[in-house]
């Protein structure tokens, strides 16, 4: 097999990117691989995570996007490089989970005249001990369902042992006060009073289901303008969640979290406390960082193997003022928008951009519950910022996924889909039960 423009990875740059040049070059120019049949956008996990939004409804098929993008699907995770050959291989694909069982999908080989690197981020546990065996982190759809169903048998116990036990209840730790862990812990307190009331009649959520935030930083959201981060603290302590910040978590283990000496009952962990590059980089023969991304130029092009290009977290991309790209979906969007004006430029026979990428930061928006967001707006100017929240916040953070959809699936299937999510909400559970 063989494509004009092999992208790897299926996440919000990749997928966008494979769609746009699929919608110009069709199936026999544009290939996406990824690991996993459906897509999700990766911010919505901690809604999966608590059971408010149901993965089953929320992921789409890449089968399906690449049918109605014109793009090649290919089923498989990257498994090696031969950048001399310009051939990848993708791995194959086995019946049952552990990976033991039937041959499903060979391993394949794919030629490529161009290769885009899109594969995201995974966990960086800093060598803390315990963390790898005893904590889920939220990088894939199936650790946020796994999170769920763990969070639904731990619920049911409480409840059942509620009439002997009074103190019986639900011990959540998540450690890394950043929006993920912040989007996550507030998510959870809306989540756990709607299942007190579907079934969960003995437990009373602010004081069962026991919600403590671990942050090494002065703050939460460091990040992000002071202003911002204060407004989700209060909104946080307000819902009855435990903050603690200037604290770092040295030892995790099946039933509790110790942060210096300090020791957290914990049923339930989360590491939202950093991220880094996939350890599979490390091993392509490509330049890399010690924090393993992929070393590009201002082009977003791997310096010394021709026709390779790297985006998203993955990529280590330095802005002209030195500083590397933040690892946001903002990024990897307009990464991707750059390379399809490279591509296209190339397939029209135009010379290639001279005007480097530019990372622009439009502002964050962090989701303190369903009804609530905080954030900060990015001006024209440099150093102006509007600070957001409430319901006009909440407005543009729902707005954001809908930009993504609108990437992948056009105007009307978006405006359809939103409708139809807004309707099936008002004739099912607020929450996932199954």
């Amino acid at each position: 097999m063989h494509s004009q423009i092999l992208i790897v990875g299926g996440g919000a740059g990749g997928l966008e990117l494979a769609c746009k040049l699929g919608r110009k070059l069709g199936p026999q120019a544009v290939t996406l691989v990824d690991s996993r049949l459906f897509h999700i956008w990766k911010p919505s996990l901690h809604e999966v995570a608590a059971g408010t939004l149901d993965v089953h409804q929320e992921g789409l098929s890449y089968q399906m996007l690449a049918h109605d993008n014109g793009f090649t699907f290919v089923y498989g995770p990257m498994q090696a490089l031969d950048a001399a050959q310009w051939q990848l291989t993708v791995g194959a694909i086995y019946s049952g989970d552990d990976g033991q069982h039937e041959e499903v999908l060979p391993q394949r080989r794919i030629g490529y005249d161009s290769l885009v690197l899109a594969i995201g981020s995974t966990s960086n546990y800093f060598g803390v001990p315990g963390a790898a065996e005893h904590t889920i982190s939220l990088n894939a759809t199936e650790d946020a369902e796994r999170f769920r169903l763990t969070l639904l048998k731990l619920l049911t116990r409480a409840e059942l042992q509620k009439s002997t036990r009074p103190e019986a209840g639900v011990d959540i730790v998540i450690i890394g006060g950043g929006a993920t862990g912040v989007e996550l812990a507030a998510e959870l307190r809306e989540a756990s009073g709607v299942y007190a009331v579907y079934g969960f009649r003995q437990l009373l959520a602010e004081r069962d289901v026991r919600i403590t935030l671990l942050e090494g930083a002065p703050r939460i959201l460091e990040p992000l303008p002071e202003k911002v981060s204060a407004a989700a603290l209060a909104l946080l302590q307000q819902r009855a969640i435990q903050v603690v910040t200037d604290t770092r978590v040295t030892a995790i283990a099946a039933d509790a979290v110790t942060a210096g000496d300090v020791v957290y009952p914990a049923q339930l962990v989360v590491w939202a406390a950093g991220i880094k590059a996939p350890d599979i980089l490390s091993q392509l023969g490509l330049p890399t960082t010690k924090s393993g991304q992929i070393e590009v130029d201002a082009h977003l092009a791997v310096q010394g193997h021709a026709g390779i290009y790297a985006l998203g977290d993955c990529a280590a991309c330095a802005g002209p003022d030195g500083k590397l790209v933040p690892p946001r979906a903002q990024a990897a969007h307009q990464q991707a928008d750059y390379l399809v004006e490279t591509f296209m430029r190339r397939q029209r026979g135009k010379p290639p951009q001279l005007q480097p990428y530019v990372y622009r930061d439009y502002g964050s928006l962090v989701s303190v519950g369903q009804s609530t967001s905080v954030g900060s707006l990015m001006g024209s100017l440099k150093g102006l910022s509007w600070f957001v929240d409430g319901l006009v916040a909440r407005l543009m953070y729902v707005s954001l996924h809908l930009m993504h959809h609108r990437a992948v699936l056009g105007t009307l299937r978006t405006a359809v889909l939103a409708l139809a999510r807004f309707l099936i909400k008002r004739s099912t559970p607020l929450v996932k039960l199954h």
